[in-house]
């Protein structure tokens, strides 16, 4: 028969059986994934890209359409004849014209009829005009080859001996402040892209220091156990870029359907009072493909600028920590 245990033996293996067994506790993110100052950025964000891709695809559309204006320009000239009692016009009009083509780089050369003049004065004179009692200036339109041009000083002087009462206008002013204007609207939008880009940029540096504020002791903490301080720069650099890109795919995702919805809009209402109109002071909607890869061009530059100045932020923050632990009258008091 065997001995009974032991009371020594039976308290041993009850606190054995009674032991809870260890759990590990879940690691969590240095940063919360969510909270109202990230919540907070990522809505700055988005208005910033909406902002920034809106003012990319109006400056590429004024691009475009002074573009096609100016190379609608540059290929026609003018000749205009002035009405003069003592001239023939119809035979002034074709000999302005010959004389026209017979210089190097003109292809074709279009008298504009009687019909054609009272379309052309008819929103400002109305309908149902006799040019034959009014001294309006007849005009023949030459096409021109764009890449070589004729002599214009040499065809203007010959014109004026020819015929004194013509005049040829190359539309040269019209297309140099064409040029002028596109310009400086194209500098006044990099302009506003530079200020929204620096304006979400200062936002990003405050939104990190706010949450390093929040998470300081843990930073302190890992960063004196022997934490690097790329590892910690890192983690911050994860969660903003989480942030940076739903933002900026919001605001650019919206930049976008509001143009795709114009351009839809437009192609859809030709002919029309409102359509004309914005046709006329804005041109076409469409900003074509490459105005939707800029757009995706600019919501990658967003969170890559949002990434990179949380990371420098944090780096920045690691290295007052330094100069504080090795010099303790050092204060977290704001340095003037």
């Amino acid at each position: 028969m065997s001995e009974p245990a032991s009371p020594t033996h039976r308290r041993s293996g009850t606190q054995q059986q009674k032991r809870p067994e260890m759990k590990v506790r879940p690691i969590g993110p240095i940063v919360p994934p969510s909270n109202i100052q990230g919540n907070a950025l990522m809505v700055v964000i988005a208005i910033m890209a909406f902002l920034a891709c809106l003012t990319l695809g109006a400056v590429s559309m004024v691009q475009a359409t002074a573009a096609s204006w100016q190379s609608q320009i540059s290929r026609e000239i003018t000749i205009q004849i002035k009405p003069d009692e003592t001239l023939d016009m119809e035979k002034a009009l074709t000999q302005a014209r010959d004389l026209a083509l017979t210089f190097v780089g003109t292809k074709d050369g279009k008298i504009m009829d009687d019909d054609a003049t009272a379309r052309l004065l008819e929103p400002w004179l109305g309908a149902g005009l006799n040019l034959s009692e009014l001294p309006v200036p007849r005009l023949v339109i030459v096409t021109i080859d764009e890449t070589h041009p004729p002599d214009f000083d040499a065809m203007r002087s010959l014109l004026k001996e020819s015929i004194p009462q013509a005049f040829l206008d190359d539309h040269r002013t019209w297309v140099d402040r064409l040029v002028s204007m596109a310009r400086t609207t194209v500098m006044i939008g990099i302009g506003v892209l530079g200020l929204v880009f620096t304006a979400m940029v200062l936002t990003v540096i405050f939104a990190t220091r706010g949450a390093l504020s929040g998470n300081r002791h843990i930073v302190e903490v890992l960063h004196f156990v022997g934490a690097e301080a790329r590892f910690i720069a890192s983690e911050f650099q994860k969660h903003f870029l989480k942030i940076s890109l739903k933002g900026s795919a919001a605001g650019s995702i919206c930049a976008a359907l509001i143009f795709a919805v114009a351009g839809f809009w437009q192609s859809h209402s030709l002919a029309t009072p409102q359509s004309d109109q914005a046709t006329a002071l804005f041109g076409t909607f469409s900003i074509g493909f490459l105005g939707y890869v800029g757009i995706f061009a600019t919501m990658i530059i967003i969170a890559l600028l949002t990434t990179l100045t949380a990371r420098f932020t944090v780096m920045r923050t690691i290295y007052e920590i330094d100069l504080m632990r090795s010099d303790p009258s050092r204060t977290d008091s704001p340095r003037s």
